[in-house]
């Protein structure tokens, strides 16, 4: 009994350590303030306010619940150890390696130390050159994350997509919510080549295809990021329409413009200017928090033009002939297994590069 004691000691020990590292008595705390907001009737007043409101709660939840789970089962083991338990030590044991195991898994989160690492994350996709080979390349990295998405949990919503002349797309853009989004997807950020025998050629010839992945944090406001207006220019011009009534007749589009970075950020897939302006600054906060992370700049001011994530930093490439492999360029991680790979079974390649 006493080496069971000494195990459960251990446990405890590291638990706590873990949870005053991740600051779980602050999201308790405010997981509390969140619910008693969203017990008030007049919150409904404003509806998207509400929604928020939910959705954080709903998120938080997701990310406390388990902690405050296993403490409490830690707890009563404890008593029920002081108290005797000797007749049940196999049902002990049991509990307390499950316990374990539950805790291995939910200390991954320690992982996740960065800034934005707990935010949700917007997720660019677009095709380099090389005409409907590209565009068919970046379809299918597309369907893999939609993939990955699906089967990890994720909540995903489409904000942009652009269809190629006769195939794949020129760009895809979704917002992708669920707990270290971020955190998690960040690993994804760059570019990634595809070799294979073309299916667009007559003659079949092997053929090398580039596409762009970036991996924004969602920053909802001017809280966290500050861009000075001066900085920006606003450009409104009409959606495109493939003709006919489905041509958009008003200047909804909205294409923003960082002077400082040259950073420019359109869309026109939502139905209002407003709607396009809101969601085109939020791409753009995420846009230039990547770049202060991969500049390693102090602030937004600090940053220097044409040095974001561009077509020179390959990170991963797909191989499908004249063998089939999958490999990073940064973790050395690889698979052998590309179509497993291209099914959206990319998470070895995340750990690989959160372990880093």
């Amino acid at each position: 009994m006493e080496d069971l004691k000494k195990q459960l000691k251990n446990l405890r020990e590291n638990f706590f350590d873990s949870w005053n590292k991740l600051n779980i008595n602050e999201k308790i705390q405010e997981l509390d303030a969140l619910e008693q907001e969203i017990a008030k009737p007049e919150l409904w007043n404003n509806p998207d306010n509400a929604k928020a409101k939910n959705e954080a709660f709903a998120h938080l939840s997701s990310e406390v619940g388990p902690w405050s789970l296993l403490k409490t089962q830690i707890e009563d083991l404890t008593s029920f150890i002081e108290i005797g338990g000797e007749d049940l030590k196999e049902e002990i044991t049991n509990q307390l390696t499950a316990m374990e195991n539950d805790y291995t898994d939910l200390k991954k989160a320690l992982r996740f130390t960065g800034e934005f690492d707990h935010s949700d994350a917007i997720i660019r996709i677009t095709a380099g050159v090389g005409g409907t080979e590209a565009m068919d390349w970046a379809s299918m990295l597309e369907r893999m994350y939609l993939r990955f998405f699906e089967r990890n949990g994720f909540k995903v919503n489409l904000i942009e997509r652009i269809t190629g002349e006769e195939a794949g797309i020129k760009t895809a853009v979704y917002e992708v919510r669920g707990i270290n989004t971020y955190g998690i997807l960040k690993s994804e950020h760059g570019v990634h080549r595809l070799v294979r025998l073309s299916p667009f050629n007559a003659d079949n010839l092997r053929q090398t295809s580039f596409s762009l992945v970036e991996i924004l944090p969602i920053i909802k406001s001017d809280t966290d990021i500050k861009i000075d207006e001066k900085d920006l220019r606003i450009d409104v011009y009409h959606s495109g329409g493939h003709g006919g009534q489905s041509v958009n007749t008003t200047n909804s589009a909205v294409r923003i413009t960082h002077l400082p970075t040259n950073t420019v950020v359109a869309i026109q897939n939502e139905r209002s200017q407003l709607q396009n302006k809101e969601k085109a600054m939020e791409i753009l906060r995420g846009k230039l928090v990547q770049m202060k992370i991969e500049q390693q700049a102090e602030s937004i001011d600090k940053l220097r033009a044409g040095e974001s994530a561009k077509w020179g930093q390959q990170i991963r490439n797909y191989v499908l002939q004249p063998y089939k492999l999958v490999k990073d360029t940064r973790t050395k991680h690889e698979e052998s297994d590309a179509d497993k790979v291209l099914d959206g079974d990319i998470m070895p390649f995340i750990n690989a590069f959160l372990e880093l």
